[in-house]
């Protein structure tokens, strides 16, 4: 009897569970049975690896050979475990001595002739074989570069199995040239000629958009068609500020999970930009499956989710954000288990006031008021709670469309905007060293009344606003989130009246739609 252990990994959700391949060859009654509670394509695999080392060019003896994937409580899915699975069986049989599979995960799917083919969310099995100490990690030399974004431990890229099982005897190793790029070059290209300076007008708008972006803050616009709200906010993503090291890795094992990175470039270094259609589902958004993977709001963690035409979704669809925006991550219960995904997104929304679009204008509006209040009924008041920022974006005029005047004056490149809202996010982060906030909009009501300290007048223009308007304490966390952003953005230590009075004017246009 020869019995022998290779280790592997399974990603759960964004997690990673260690799984011990073991493989036992003895006499008896010639068979390939595997044990530990497969999905149907990890049973096939018994048939890839069969066929796989004897194209190989090595021999399977007519022997019993049962193959057990532990634990057993955890469901195992995916064809990565194809290579691990044929390297125990080989151990086990003697091809390959036991002493070379020390401390090495192994994950890959092998094609019949033997090839070793690339396997989805590489980057968090690396990540999580590092942290468990382990000395190498064998895998397809398509995920090569994306493993090597990983610094710490050995990566033993592969790309057939018989040339692997020549390395572990022994054989020099190929060196062949590396796949490393410049970093990430072609991620680092603008996604479009767009920019701030196209837009005319608006000013009040992207001031708006500016300050969200500064502070991390959901924003909503609110207007006619035709004023602009969608193509300010395609142009956000030109002002975003760059990511962290940190941030990148964060963000790229999402997108590794799903099996969205570019393996030439797998380091993303652009915050996502995702623009949902309203025809999405709850599912689409918030990330599901028999065992959960993630949604529209997970591929937006460190960057925008826009919903355009936001009274379009169905309140259902709308009021599965509530969670997430308030607590930055999201919960998924299953059979399986509880998963966790982040979810720290700037939210941003634009939509009509009806469903002709030209309300208040009582002279061109056609929408009856039951209509009107249908069409804003959609939108939820503990839903509207959640937007920082609420703006409406007034028609343009032929002023502002004026090619001479709009020379003569001149619009504010996003390059410009994006040093002002770079200048305030390093302010926010030397603030905030040693904890885990990033920005204002995720300060906690302990938070706040640490970092945003009000003088007198400040609490009465506070107390007055509360009562007037018809604050909930919801919404005056958030005025004094916007009015921390806003400071930042005027380079003030402390928040004084005017960043109050420009943050509670944000507050103004449920008031005047919803009458909330």
């Amino acid at each position: 009897m020869a019995f022998c252990t290779v280790l592997s990994a399974s990603v759960q959700g964004l997690g990673v569970e260690m799984i011990r391949v073991e493989a036992d060859v003895s006499n008896g009654l010639p068979m390939f049975h595997m044990v530990g509670y497969l999905s149907s394509e990890v049973k096939e695999a018994s048939e890839r690896v069969r066929t796989a080392i004897r194209n190989s060019g090595m021999k399977l003896p007519a022997k019993k050979i049962i193959v057990n994937l532990a634990p057993a409580t955890v469901r195992k899915k995916g064809a990565s475990f194809d290579l691990p699975i044929a390297l125990a069986v080989l151990t086990a049989m003697g091809y390959i001595p036991e002493e070379a599979m020390e401390r090495v995960i192994v994950t890959g799917e092998l094609s019949l002739e033997g090839k070793i083919r690339g396997v989805p969310g590489v980057l968090p099995m690396v990540i999580e074989a590092k942290e468990q100490g382990c000395k190498s990690f064998i895998l397809p030399g398509e995920n090569e570069t994306e493993g090597r974004l990983v610094k710490g431990i050995e990566i033993l890229p592969a790309d057939n199995l018989e040339e692997l099982c020549a390395y572990l005897n022994g054989a020099a190793r190929s060196e062949k040239s590396k796949r490393e790029k410049k970093e990430n070059e072609k991620n680092r290209q603008h996604r479009a000629r767009e920019d701030f300076a196209d837009i005319c007008g608006q000013k009040a708008v992207k001031r708006a958009a500016e300050i969200a972006v500064a502070g991390g803050h959901n924003l909503l616009m609110a207007g006619s068609p035709g004023s602009g709200k969608t193509m300010i906010a395609k142009r956000i993503a030109t002002i975003l500020p760059e990511l962290s090291w940190e941030e990148s890795l964060e963000i790229t094992k999402i997108y590794s999970v799903l099996g969205l990175v570019d393996q030439e470039y797998p380091l993303i270094t652009q915050r996502p930009f995702r623009n949902v259609h309203h025809t999405i589902t709850r599912t689409a958004l918030t990330g599901g499956g028999r065992i959960p993977m993630p949604g529209e709001i997970s591929m937006a963690h460190g960057g925008v989710l826009f919903l355009d035409e936001l009274a379009e979704f169905p309140r259902n669809v709308l009021e599965v954000l509530r969670q997430p925006l308030e607590e930055h991550q999201i919960h998924i219960a299953r059979n399986y288990g509880n998963f966790t995904f982040p979810a720290e997104f700037m939210l941003v929304a634009a939509m009509n006031p009806c469903p002709c679009g030209n309300y208040p204008d009582v002279q061109k509006c056609s929408c009856t008021p039951g209509q009107i209040q249908k069409y804003l009924g959609k939108i939820s008041q503990p839903f509207l709670d959640r937007m920082d920022i609420c703006i409406e974006t007034p028609k343009v005029v032929y002023r502002d469309l004026d090619g001479e005047r709009k020379d003569l004056e001149g619009e504010e490149t996003s390059e410009t905007i994006r040093r002002r809202v770079t200048d305030a996010r390093n302010i926010q982060r030397e603030r905030y060293k040693g904890t885990d906030i990033r920005t204002n909009a995720v300060l906690g009501p302990q938070e706040i009344g640490h970092y945003v300290e009000l003088g007198e007048r400040e609490k009465k223009m506070m107390e007055f606003a509360f009562e007037r308007i018809g604050l909930t304490a919801r919404t005056y966390h958030k005025i004094l989130r916007v009015a921390r952003t806003i400071a930042d953005l005027d380079y003030s230590e402390k928040v004084k009246e005017k960043h109050l009075k420009e943050a509670i004017a944000y507050r103004s246009l449920d008031k005047k739609y919803w009458g909330r």
